[in-house]
């Protein structure tokens, strides 16, 4: 199994190490450390563990009157593990905005794959009838759940996914869920950045 450095190593950017594999004992090694994967096509695979850390307590997810409104409406319905693969592949496939191509590369897919056969890898679906319009998936390790990346094909899919995943957090009494770097949209939805210190005494505690 690899050994990662210690997070504090990394340089200003966040980039702790280069190289490596994505064979699960990896993945999973490099989560417990609160370090995660993230590389370009023609890129060596790249681990990050960035200062600050963007995360969301379960406690403090903000749920507007209307989102809640969403949330109740009959023809929605929503799921846990029921289409990991079909969320993970339009999550790699949906365009977004400022960005070409996307990280989520052939490799990448195989390894959470291969993640969520074991167990570890988990997503969330939001349903309109028989339509997938948003979800999200991740790696749920230790309380912790480390979530990887969302999409919404119709107004507020990735919203109610997230809520979902809210409260299932609850439920589960986890720690956190760690949304890595900062975005405008998730600190709208009540994420808020914490130290990297700060970070992994909470997902070691």
């Amino acid at each position: 199994m690899i050994e990662f450095p210690d997070p504090s190593l990394a340089n200003e950017d966040g980039l702790l190490a280069v190289g490596g594999n994505l064979e699960p004992a990896t993945l999973l090694a490099a989560y417990a450390k609160g370090v995660f994967p993230w590389f370009s096509e023609d890129s060596p695979i790249l681990w990050w563990s960035p200062d600050p850390r963007m995360v969301l307590f379960p406690d403090q997810f903000y749920c507007s009157t209307r989102l809640g409104r969403r949330l109740r409406q009959p023809q929605y319905r929503f799921t846990w593990d029921e289409a990991f693969g079909e969320v993970i592949r339009t999550c790699a496939a949906i365009p977004r905005g400022g960005e070409n191509g996307t990280w989520i590369l052939p490799e990448m897919l195989d390894a959470y794959l291969k993640l969520h056969e074991l167990g570890h890898a988990h997503s969330v679906e939001v349903w309109e009838g028989d339509e997938l319009i948003g979800g999200l998936y991740g790696v749920l390790l230790n309380g912790v759940f480390f979530a990887e990346s969302m999409f919404s094909c119709k107004t507020d899919g990735s919203k109610m996914a997230l809520a979902k995943l809210v409260e299932r957090a609850k439920e589960g009494g986890w720690k956190l869920i760690d949304c890595q770097f900062h975005t405008g949209h998730l600190e709208s939805l009540g994420a808020k950045e914490i130290s990297r210190e700060v970070f992994l005494l909470a997902i070691s505690s």
